[in-house]
């Protein structure tokens, strides 16, 4: 026999409706868990471990609708379910395999259909998110590359400029400078036997005109290769500049280093021409007369290294030195020293000196 009572019925009802909103809760608690957890995971992945925490959040998403194994792919053609990047593009970045599960519809719960998706949202963020990591990782690693090449042309291309510095040297010596030699040499023989056809004054002029052309060529072909920097090294070139300096005018004084190096050839040829274009600009903008350092300091410190000439002359604006303006066409030296410096590694400052004068800095490495 069943008791009916008003007051039991309604306790029951409570009872029932208790019940449905605890379920109710533990079913928000257990979403925003997996929102909460897997989100977490998923912002702090990295390129390295993203797959995993990808994997990781992907079997969890399949204990949350009740299965027991998942899979995730990179790849929009694999089989499963699409993720989706952000975005209005419906660009799929991946796709996830749960057994048993081929879409959304089959979820009965909306809420929980709605915490899938979401979960769907989050995974296909963080999958963008790597993809544009590995871009741009792939992006830098090929201009890393180009530059490396762009190194190593621009190192061939000075190679290629030194070698035929020095083919045109050797040609201007063994062939014209040889001939411009004979004819001082016949000349000078003339001066003393009688010619009627070439007074003795006439043949005097001429060989004079001969001396400096011999002259002007040994310029010319010191220039383009100094013999001294083949047959004795970088430190009697310098040398050999400074004499050159004293010569005109002004009071030069040199520091070399005591440490003996072996130079190779790149770099002694990449100093040479910093100290040739540097003392070149001396005679253009310095003004006569005025002191002029050189100093070659070789340190076992990996930046410690250095070519430095420094004149107290007038200088010129630091505007025009260390810009990129307009002006800078006049400069164009400075700046393939540079390029010459930044081929071996090393690099240059070029600054003016407040109280009168330009500082040239050239840093290298060198291995003693």
């Amino acid at each position: 026999m069943r008791i009916s009572s008003p007051l039991l019925d309604q306790q029951i009802d409570t009872i029932t409706e208790l019940r449905e909103l605890y379920r109710a809760s533990e079913a928000r608690g257990a979403r925003l868990r997996l929102l909460s957890t897997s989100g977490r995971e998923m912002a702090q992945a990295t390129p390295e471990n993203s797959v995993d925490v990808l994997q990781r959040c992907a079997e969890r998403l399949a204990f949350f609708v009740g299965k027991s194994r998942a899979e995730i792919s990179m790849r929009a053609e694999d089989a499963g379910i699409a993720i989706y990047a952000p975005g209005e593009g419906n660009h799929i970045v991946g796709r996830i395999n749960i057994d048993g599960l081929t879409g959304l519809e089959q979820i009965a719960d909306r809420e929980d259909a709605e915490a899938f998706r979401m979960h769907l949202e989050l995974m296909g963020a963080t999958i963008a998110r790597m993809n544009d990591a590995h871009d741009r990782d792939r992006l830098l690693g090929t201009l890393q590359e180009r530059e490396l090449r762009l190194e190593y042309l621009v190192g061939r291309m000075i190679s290629a400029q030194e070698e035929e510095r020095r083919r045109v040297s050797q040609e201007l010596h063994d062939g014209v400078a040889q001939t411009a030699t004979a004819l001082v040499r016949i000349l000078e023989g003339t001066t003393t036997k009688p010619n009627a056809d070439i007074p003795a004054a006439e043949r005097a002029k001429l060989a004079a005109i001969a001396r400096d052309l011999v002259t002007e060529l040994r310029g010319v072909i010191g220039g383009l290769r100094p013999t001294l920097l083949d047959d004795l090294g970088l430190e009697a070139a310098l040398v050999a500049l400074a004499d050159a300096l004293r010569a005109d005018g002004y009071d030069v004084s040199v520091s070399l280093s005591k440490q003996p190096v072996a130079w190779p050839a790149h770099l002694e040829t990449a100093l040479f021409r910093v100290a040739q274009e540097a003392v070149a600009n001396i005679r253009k903008h310095a003004g006569s007369s005025c002191r002029v350092e050189i100093e070659l300091a070789v340190s076992e410190k990996a930046d410690g290294s250095i070519l430095r000439i420094q004149d107290f002359g007038k200088g010129c604006p630091s505007t025009l030195v260390e810009s990129h303006s307009e002006n800078a066409g006049s400069h164009v030296g400075i700046e393939v020293m540079r390029e010459r410096m930044t081929a071996i590694g090393g690099g240059l400052r070029w600054t003016s000196v407040p109280k009168g004068g330009v500082c040239v800095v050239a840093q290298f490495p060198v291995t003693i």
